[in-house]
Parts: C-alpha cells; structure tokens; sequence
C-alpha cells in the first residue's frame, strides 16, 4: 500500500518541491498551508508521515505538534524550517518531532531520512552501497553523496549512475544503457543517452564519467 505523507508548508514553491520529490520517490501527498488546516488533516486522516514547517499561519507549527501529539497521534514528524536556533530546535524535538532540518535543504537528505523513519530505521550497510572515490550511492534510499554532501538526481540520472558504479573501469554502450535505463532498443537517432550524461555530469562534477569515443562510457 502506498503511504502518505502530509505536508505542512506555507511557501508553495517549496511544498511544490517536496511533493514532486516525493511522489517521484513512491509516495502519496497531501499539501496544506495553514496550521488550523494541518491539525485538521492530521487528526482526521491515517497519515504515515508529516513533514512540518513551524513559521506557519494562524497556528504556530511547534503548537500543531504539541495539538497532535495530544490527541495521541504518534505517526513520524520532521519539522523542516528556517528557524535553526537551539531553542526552536530543541521545542520541536521536547515537543514531540522525530527529526529536525534546517532550510535550506537537500531534498536528498530529505528523501533519506522520510525513508529511515518509515523503513526500519536502520542504516544502511555497506552491501547496499556502491561507491567509488567520493562518490556514494546508497541503492536502498537511492541517495548520492559527492564528498560527503548531498546530490539530488533524477530517476534517470540515478538509473545511469548505479549502472556505471555497477561496472567500473568497463565501457557500457549506448545500447546498453538504453535498455538497461529505458527498458528500449537500441535507436541509432537517439541522443537521450548523452544528454542525461551530460546532466549527470553537471552534478556530480566532470570527472568520474569519461567518454569512449565510438564504444560509449565508463567510470574512471
């Protein structure tokens, strides 16, 4: 059953941002920008998660926590907000949240920790990594790291990423990217391959995807 996650947000081009993520990731939304309206929502319907902003509109984030968690609704909270002081910080964690992030944010990051509270919690251990010098990718929340910072990719940039770290040093064509990615044939007028690498190359930097001029590419 796909679970749902409420997200309490009033700057919509952000809720936009996090709604999209996470619908590309597998999971359902439900977007709200009022604290009256999150408490609301929060206490009619069975959500698996909610992802809270605190400076919200005529109720206060950190009182929409303190509301549910009265009522004995104990589904997972991360406050996401740009009030990064100790106090707000430590409210939000005394009054119930599960996770505190700071704005700005790496979706990424977001992505993995929504995934570890409601997964098993546990991270993830090295059979479900694959790396390569600084570049990290971890295939059970599908997050990158370069360096140890956060890199939103893609579903497709993702896909390109974990078939060359599946095969370093090795030169995987352009046919073999394409279907292993896309699922299709091989279609000699397509460049869809190159502009995803050329993408792929623009966030994780220059030197790890070299071309094989006629043959296709590889990690380096």
């Amino acid at each position: 059953m796909t679970q749902t996650i409420l997200i309490v947000e009033d700057d919509h081009g952000i809720a936009d941002y996090m709604a999209r993520g996470l619908k590309g990731a597998g999971y359902a939304t439900d977007v709200v920008d009022d604290g009256l309206d999150a408490y609301d929502k929060a206490i009619h319907n069975n959500y698996d998660m909610i992802v809270l902003d605190l400076g919200l509109p005529t109720l206060d984030g950190l009182e929409v926590l303190r509301r549910i968690r009265a009522k004995g609704i104990n589904v997972p909270v991360i406050v996401l907000s740009a009030r990064t002081s100790v106090v707000d910080r430590v409210g939000s964690l005394e009054g119930g949240a599960n996770d505190y992030m700071p704005k700005p944010f790496q979706f990424a990051e977001l992505l993995v920790r929504v995934r570890l509270r409601l997964g098993d919690g546990k991270p993830a251990d090295p059979t479900t990594q694959l790396s390569h010098g600084g570049l990290t990718l971890d295939l059970r929340t599908q997050a990158v790291q370069i360096d140890g910072k956060w890199v939103d990719l893609t579903r497709r940039e993702l896909g390109l990423l974990e078939n060359l770290l599946q095969h370093p040093g090795e030169v995987l064509s352009r046919a073999d990217l394409l279907r292993e990615v896309w699922g299709m044939d091989f279609d000699p007028s397509s460049n869809v391959v190159d502009v995803y690498v050329r993408s792929l190359r623009r966030k994780i930097g220059e030197g790890y995807v070299e071309t094989v001029r006629g043959r296709g590419y590889r990690l380096k």
